[in-house]
């Protein structure tokens, strides 16, 4: 896989592993996505849509030349989710 979808994939297995599906009802993460899709917080919903639109535009031509957005996107969670741990009081 591409390096692009790499930090969407980390995001969302961090996300699944946090999920009810996986710490309370002791499912898989690969069960969670798919059996239990719509037990999944919206935030993993949400990076399984951006997970796959990144892997079918690893696929599309017209993405090639273009380049692909999913990229951005993840880097736009990375710098999210770097600034909610900053932020957050001990």
């Amino acid at each position: 896989m591409s390096m692009t979808c790499e930090p969407l994939l980390a995001a969302l297995k961090e996300c699944l592993m946090q999920s009810d599906c996986v710490l309370k009802q002791g499912h898989l993460p690969s069960e969670c996505l798919r059996d239990h899709t719509a037990e999944l917080p919206e935030r993993c919903q949400s990076l399984r849509k951006a997970t796959f639109e990144c892997k079918r535009g690893l696929l599309d031509m017209r993405k090639r030349f273009r380049g692909n957005n999913a990229g951005a996107v993840a880097q736009q969670l990375s710098e999210k989710d770097e600034t909610q741990v900053s932020t957050k009081p001990e």
